[in-house]
């Protein structure tokens, strides 16, 4: 139950706390400052004269100068002091902290990827749902950077723009499916793509992620050409080969004897890599893919915060409402027949 109210407690915040400051000025006023004193003209209408003088004495005796406020004129004070200092509800248990960092992912759906060459647990899966399994996770892990998502086959296109909404995503990645951008490779057209994007959040330290199972066989930009360009905006890009080079047991006797002979051009990913300032990596299973993004993860560590955000609703206007219904409770004292004068 303690426990249960404490993660409710972490929801709630104030934005204007300072306000409850004021909470004793009512009384304050009321007893640093004498009620003004008012002369009125006598009124000459016999008639309701005769009428008060007939009405019974409780009813029409003085008010008497006190120091006290009425309980709800006080629960009325107290509930627009309430409004004031702007509750809140977080949507988000723990602040989120931004870092600054933008990083985008361009994730290869050519044909290649269908192959079930990978292992996930004691199953075998194409490369794409290993793909998806591991960098679910990396996005998770990224937590105040901003991320976008490229997609490339034949073409490649923008999947996710830049976004602090890491589940949006995550969620874009989960709904891709191979070929969807065709059956070839357009690595190069996927680093134009990716740097054409960076270049337009005018953010430094960018990072582009990219991992294929292939070489370059479309696109209009060679990958050496945007890797040039990369190079002179100050993109960093990581290149990940990926897919199963070693003998493969499941497959038939021809994918046995050439399962060594792999259509990845190893050399221009690494060279990409190396005059961009990132790293190469080479994966043949998902565990080791696993490792490759954790190093990423640890090599583009988040080292300072810019700014922090929750998702939040505004509470102000139950306590205003609570104002308002009270202070008609107060005002229908005077006109309802028989009410006292003591709430």
């Amino acid at each position: 139950m303690i426990e249960t109210v404490t993660q409710l407690w972490q929801h709630l915040d104030w934005l204007q706390p300072w306000l409850l400051a004021l909470a004793p000025l009512p009384w304050l006023l009321k007893r640093l400052l004498p009620p003004r004193k008012t002369q009125t003209l006598p009124l000459h209408a016999p008639h309701l004269l005769n009428q008060w003088q007939q009405a019974p004495k409780a009813q029409w005796q003085a008010p008497t100068q006190s120091s006290a406020i009425p309980p709800l004129l006080t629960l009325i004070w107290l509930c627009l002091l309430l409004s004031a200092m702007r509750p809140v509800w977080f949507l988000d248990n723990q602040p989120f902290q931004a870092s600054g960092r933008d990083m985008m992912l361009a994730v290869d759906l050519s044909g290649s990827m269908e192959k079930e060459d990978m292992r996930l647990g004691v199953d075998y899966v194409d490369r794409l749902t290993a793909v998806k399994h591991v960098v679910q996770d990396f996005i998770q892990r990224r937590q105040g950077d901003r991320m976008g998502l490229v997609v490339f086959g034949t073409q490649a296109f923008l999947q996710s723009p830049l976004t602090h909404d890491l589940n949006t995503v995550r969620t874009l990645l989960a709904e891709t499916a191979i070929g969807m951008a065709g059956n070839n490779t357009a690595i190069g057209d996927a680093i134009g793509i990716s740097l054409k994007h960076l270049q337009a959040s005018q953010q430094e330290n960018a990072v582009l992620i990219l991992l294929t199972d292939g070489s370059n066989t479309a696109g209009a930009v060679t990958p050496m050409d945007a890797a040039t360009q990369a190079q002179a905006a100050g993109l960093k890009i990581h290149t990940i080969a990926f897919g199963d080079a070693d003998p493969n047991t499941r497959g038939s006797i021809e994918e046995f004897l050439f399962s060594n002979r792999s259509n990845i051009d190893l050399q221009t990913l690494k060279t990409i890599a190396e005059n961009t300032g990132g790293e190469f990596f080479v994966a043949n299973k998902t565990d080791q893919l696993e490792t490759i993004y954790q190093t990423i993860d640890e090599l583009e560590a988040t080292e300072h915060n810019v700014n922090s955000y929750r998702l939040r609703e505004e509470l102000y206007h139950w306590p205003l409402g609570a104002a308002l219904l009270l202070s008609w409770l107060y005002a229908l004292r005077f006109v309802w027949p028989g009410s006292g004068r003591s709430i």
